[in-house]
């Protein structure tokens, strides 16, 4: 047997390998003899093992330490078969069994795949780390609020899954900077320059502007649109109404200034049409490839300013179609050599048949009731290359161009085809490609990229690298209305990023997004924007409340508290909240969700607070920290705090800079505490002008400062560093709510004065004057002023006469009134 001292368990298998009984039993009591001089001995497996031979204790007395151990060892297992917790001799027991907890299944990230229409879970290929590529802007003019829409959803998703869920993620995103649109806008860039810089006479502008309208009208004609049609109309009637005061200049006088001044206005007003026309008949001859690059350069470098101002984080790396064009040659040359690309005319397109048809492959994954819509389709190949040549040049209307033939006036690159210029959606395939791989996790765009964009990168990908599995979860954001309705020029609701943050701050434009799921419509408009700054204010002042707390001054043990059952039941409601935004997170990255249960936590912990002050009672300091920390640590996450530092929103703007509470607070409690000081005294010598200067600091002085400074009875004052402009609004917000309730009392007491004197005027009317002036109704009257006959003659009815009656006794208890008001002097 192996007791405490480990002998060889040989010594067990010998003696239960002993056939006779006794033999066993002197060999038993043996072992127990020698054991028992160890201390601390107990008994092992193996020993039980032992004594399972014997169903009595042996009757021998020659044994007595078997016949005391079968005893010990029967009273621990209670009965034959049972498991046995091993006791130790000499009266100690051993440790007992232990019972791990059954635990609560964790949550997991589910996230909505395009692929799938559903939540999936996140299961990245390769361990912690996640490959994720977003299409980013065609850079052709200003960012607006639907770009903001998209970036800003996947920087919350990024950062939700970097520092949240602590993935690795590497993010790639592209530019693209060689596209129909940029070349269009490029080549008439160009030609309106050149021909503004010819300063064609006003005789000679106004037969432009009538060449280039009948262009315009006849794409009038043909656009369906209706949100187009409207803003092309409005366009049309500035033109023709500018046209009409040119023409009036010059027939008045040809060389007044205000020829010149209406020349100059319709050239302004035209610029869209003239560059339109000067395209169509000058086009061809732009062919300097560094023309079509300006102005992608330009439009670049304002959205990575749009995005640093709101806030975004920067792409691991970012990608130009411009500087890939030789990976891209190369991407299509595979996809040809594979069987399902071909040249034609010098382009490359391709060929959806063949590959849907192809028993390893689908075409169409995210949007498959769209195959064959040809109106999208057009819309992806580009408003220049949907020409009926190059329509022709196609085995099915529904393939796509990889590699489009230069036509002239288009930028150019060689290849094995001829020069030309990548499709639109190649570039994406082959960018993310490079850097990818044949397989990535995520890939993210706009909803409406969907189809023909992301399905035709699907295929072509697949196609390229002869696999079923490009993209593993693909995110879409949702669309972005204003106001419900869809972003427009012509209805005069196009908002670019720059425009909003002049009304709104990063911050609080993030927030918005947050109150809302990242896949579905968000509807930019002043309800959604003031739900966002009521939030802001909300949590903003819970965090001031807080640090209000914390700077109160307390010793090293006085940080530890006792905890009563308010703090038991706050602490508890802390993590049940935390527990639920765990929850939203996992689901869907659920952000909506999330804010509310923290603004819940804040509810709940403003109510302790209260009560804490309402009772005199100082708050507990640690528990309010870590809940304040807590839910700086998740806004920071959601990309709503900008930088590392203190709890809460930082006062002083973006940038690095030195902590500005923790610098300026010590002088500002100092000031504060003289403040309270001279105060009490004021009220004791009664003081009034003091007392009044001491308002003024708090209402005049300090918030032009950015300082808050808080009066409560019987308590210090609260001091709060505040956004100054925010603080300043938040001043003429309270002096106009009170301007406001002056001004409907002063209302309330006119009216009441006004109703008072006409009460009076009618008191002072006798009952028997009261109906004489009524000439045109009644002709004739008794004694007392009672009407008897309309103004017709005829006698009135008993009816009549008796509504009359009750009118003419009410009026003289009033004039009884009245007197007797005189009497008294109170009239």
């Amino acid at each position: 047997m192996a007791g405490s001292s480990g002998e060889p368990a040989s010594d067990h298998r010998q003696i239960l390998s002993i056939g006779d009984a006794a033999q066993r039993l002197e060999a038993l009591d043996q072992h127990l003899r020698t054991r028992s001089y160890v201390q601390g001995y107990s008994l092992s497996q193996a020993d039980v093992d032992a004594f399972r031979q014997f169903s009595v204790p042996p009757s021998d007395l020659r044994f007595p330490h078997v016949v005391r151990w079968f005893r010990h060892v029967q009273a621990v297992l209670g009965g034959p078969g049972q498991p046995c917790a091993l006791q130790a001799s000499k009266g100690r027991r051993g440790q007992p069994q232990w019972s791990p907890p059954t635990g609560t299944e964790p949550c997991q990230l589910r996230l909505y795949n395009s692929l799938t229409r559903s939540k999936e879970v996140f299961i990245p290929q390769d361990g912690r780390k996640v490959t994720w590529y977003c299409c980013g802007p065609t850079v052709y003019d200003a960012s607006h609020m639907g770009h903001a829409r998209s970036y800003i959803s996947f920087d919350i998703l990024r950062r939700v899954l970097k520092d949240y869920f602590k993935y690795d993620v590497f993010y790639c995103m592209n530019i693209t900077d060689i596209d129909d649109k940029i070349i269009k806008r490029a080549r008439q860039n160009h030609l309106w320059e050149r021909y503004q810089a010819q300063q064609p006479q006003p005789a000679q502008l106004l037969e432009d502007v009538q060449a280039a309208l009948q262009l315009f009208s006849a794409k009038l004609s043909e656009t369906s649109d209706p949100y187009k049609r409207q803003l092309l109309q409005r366009t049309q009637r500035f033109v023709e109404l500018a046209m009409e005061l040119l023409t009036r200049a010059l027939q008045a006088a040809p060389t007044a200034p205000e020829t010149s001044s209406c020349a100059q206005e319709l050239l302004e007003e035209a610029r869209d049409l003239l560059s339109e026309w000067l395209d169509t008949r000058l086009g061809g001859e732009v062919t300097d490839n560094s023309i079509f690059s300006e102005l992608p350069k330009f439009w670049e470098e304002a959205f990575h300013k749009d995005m640093a101002a709101l806030n975004v984080l920067p792409p691991d790396v970012l990608t130009r179609v411009s500087e890939y064009v030789p990976e891209i040659v190369s991407f299509v040359e595979k996809i040809v050599d594979n069987g399902y690309g071909y040249a034609s005319n010098g382009s490359v397109y391709f060929d959806t048949k063949k590959f849907a048809s192809s028993p390893n492959h689908s075409y169409g994954k995210l949007v498959p009731e769209a195959v064959g819509d040809q109106k999208a389709l057009q819309e992806g190949e580009g408003d220049l290359s949907i020409s009926a040549d190059r329509l022709s040049e196609k085995r099915s209307p529904n393939d796509f161009a990889l590699w489009k033939a230069s036509k002239p006036g288009e930028p150019s690159w060689p290849c094995p085809w001829g020069k030309g210029r990548p499709g639109w959606h190649i570039e994406c395939s082959a960018m993310a490609g490079s850097l990818l791989g044949a397989s990535m996790d995520i890939h993210g765009g706009g909803f409406d990229l969907r189809f023909p964009h992301h399905d035709n990168e699907l295929a072509q990908s697949e196609a390229h690298f002869e696999n079923d599995c490009w993209v593993r979860y693909f995110l879409h954001t949702g669309h972005l209305t204003i106001a419900g309705c869809k972003m427009s020029k012509s209805l005069k609701n196009f908002i670019t990023i720059q425009d909003a943050l002049k009304e709104h701050s990063a911050r609080q434009l993030r927030l918005a997004f947050l109150m809302h799921s990242w896949k579905d419509t968000l509807d930019y408009s002043s309800n959604t924007m003031e739900s966002a700054l009521q939030y802001e204010k909300f949590m903003n002042e819970f965090f001031l409340n807080v640090k209000d707390i914390l700077r109160a001054p307390v010793d090293v043990t006085g940080q530890f508290e006792k905890w009563e059952k308010e703090e038991v039941e706050l602490n508890r409601n802390f993590y049940q909240r935390k527990a639920a935004v765990h929850a939203a997170l996992c689901d869907n990255v659920d952000t909506r969700t999330a804010l509310e249960e923290m603004r819940a936590l804040v509810g709940q912990c403003n109510l302790y607070i209260a009560a804490r002050k309402a009772a005199r009672r100082r708050p507990n300091r640690a528990l309010l920290q870590s809940a304040g920390l807590y839910l700086t640590h998740m806004l920071r996450i959601f990309g709503a705090i900008e930088e590392d530092g203190s709890m809460g929103f930082p006062v002083g703007g973006r940038g690095p800079s030195l902590d500005l509470e923790a610098t300026v607070m010590p002088y500002l409690q100092a000031l504060s505490e003289f403040r309270e000081g001279v105060r009490r005294i004021a009220r004791e010598k009664q003081v009034s002008e003091v007392l009044q200067l001491s308002d003024a600091l708090r209402d005049d002085i300090m918030p032009e400062l950015g300082v808050r400074l808080e009066d409560h009875e019987g308590l210090p004052t609260v001091v709060k560093l505040v956004d100054r402009e925010a603080l300043l609004a938040e001043r003429e917000e309270k002096r106009r709510v009170e301007e406001e309730k002056r001004r409907r009392k002063e209302e309330a007491a006119r009216k009441r004065q006004e109703q008072e004197a006409a009460k009076l005027a009618k008191m002072r009317v006798p009952a028997c004057e009261m109906f004489l002036s009524e000439r045109d109704k009644y002709s004739q009257f008794d004694d007392s002023g009672l009407p008897t006959h309309d103004a017709d003659g005829k006698e009135l009815s008993k009816g009549q006469s008796k509504k009359l009656r009750k009118l003419w006794e009410a009026q003289e208890r009033l004039h009884q009134e009245y007197l007797q008001r005189l009497t008294n002097g109170s009239a």
